[in-house]
């Protein structure tokens, strides 16, 4: 293939409706996301081609036609989209002295190897190297009011077929303790369970709640505290049972998740575009964590997501959000709890924001799969 070019940088400030209904995480964090703008970039070639990334950060958009306009343009106009590993690099010298959010190094990737799979016809996780063709989706929980209803979603999520779960509490680590033990019992030994703790505890709570997820036998135990101090996480694996699933929210990608796995604290850890430097960023988690026999799992219910999970041979499960009673199964989400890899070129725009007409060419239903035209995707203006 003749050597392509990047002709034109474009960053959209598209209109996204919030959760409906909207839903808690635990005390003290924001719930659902609001209504609000998010960014889009397209980078367009000399071949006619163009990928396309969205970030769904409510602050992105404003953000994004800064970078865009006062940076990224100069910077990638001109160059080989092809050299992904080239531009990788780039970004993170930028990111040196504009201290990049960490989503913006996660979308200029996804937009180039969504441009990768439409200029060689193929759906982004054939290129990353295909492993699997459909994996398993857990059910993981927004928070509830009460144990009673925790218990109520739990076997709804059973009955639609989700083959294991993991909860979202409420961050008291006393009674997140007793949620857990509640749920294995009422779900019985065997069935795999989660917890995630959004980052709500100290050491002491953090090991508290683990010992709990110990005598219960939960698959993993997942950022019970801020994900800053490896040594913490270190004396938090010496003190409980539970495997740790950790690096979600730590910036530095692979290079700080390396300082997890050498600590010996990690046996799961967490990757994903957005927040782990798009899929150059998440694959690299990925095998540096197979190379010690670790498992990546993919964060979020999202495409680049589900691209990711039929890529990466080690890991076990695709995330999906429930955050209603009555549950309602994540679309692509079949009644044996499985999700199929995407099939469209590159991997697409998600449906839900409000996109401009020039970008609904790029648009993908839940699963990845080419979405036919549809009229309720209503149009924004393009800065």
């Amino acid at each position: 293939m003749a050597r392509v070019r990047i002709t034109h940088v474009e960053s959209f400030k598209v209109f996204a409706p919030g959760a409906r209904p909207n839903f808690a995480w635990r005390e003290g964090l924001r719930g659902g996301p609001a209504d609000g703008l998010v960014a889009v970039l397209r980078l367009h070639t000399d071949e006619g081609i163009a990928g396309v990334a969205v970030a769904q950060n409510r602050a992105s958009a404003v953000v994004l036609e800064d970078l865009v306009g006062r940076l990224l343009r100069e910077e990638l106009v001109g160059t080989d989209p092809l050299e992904r590993e080239r531009i990788w690099h780039r970004m993170w010298e930028l990111d040196r002295t504009e201290e990049f959010p960490i989503w913006l190094i996660g979308l200029v990737d996804s937009a180039l190897w969504d441009l990768a799979g439409r200029l060689y016809g193929a759906p982004t996780w054939e290129l990353l190297g295909g492993f699997r063709r459909d994996i398993p989706a857990y059910a993981s929980t927004s928070t509830f009011a009460s144990l009673g209803e925790y218990l109520e979603v739990v076997t709804q999520c059973i009955e639609l077929g989700y083959p294991a779960i993991k909860l979202h509490a409420w961050g008291d680590a006393r009674r997140d303790a007793a949620l857990c033990t509640a749920v294995r019992e009422h779900v019985g030994a065997g069935f795999p369970l989660m917890y995630d703790g959004s980052a709500a505890f100290d050491l002491a709570d953090a090991v508290y709640v683990g010992d709990a997820l110990s005598e219960a036998h939960y698959l993993w135990y997942e950022e019970p505290m801020r994900e800053f101090n490896v040594t913490a996480y270190k004396w938090l694996v010496d003190r409980v049972r539970v495997p740790l699933n950790v690096a979600e929210t730590s910036d530095g990608v692979h290079m700080n998740t390396a300082d997890f796995i050498a600590s010996g604290c990690a046996t799961f850890v967490r990757t994903s575009t957005e927040l782990r430097g798009g899929f150059t960023g998440a694959m690299r988690i990925a095998h540096l964590a197979d190379a010690f026999r670790l498992r990546a799992e993919p964060h979020g219910n999202t495409v680049y997501a589900r691209h990711l999970c039929m890529a990466i041979p080690n890991c076990s499960y695709y995330e999906s959000l429930v955050t209603t009673n009555p549950v309602h199964r994540e679309f692509g989400v079949d009644e044996n709890g499985m999700v199929k890899a995407p099939t469209a070129p590159g991997v697409g725009l998600p449906v839900g924001p409000e996109y401009p007409k020039e970008l609904e060419s790029y648009v993908v239903d839940l699963a990845g799969d080419p979405l036919s035209c549809d009229t309720s995707i209503r149009h924004s203006a393009a800065s």
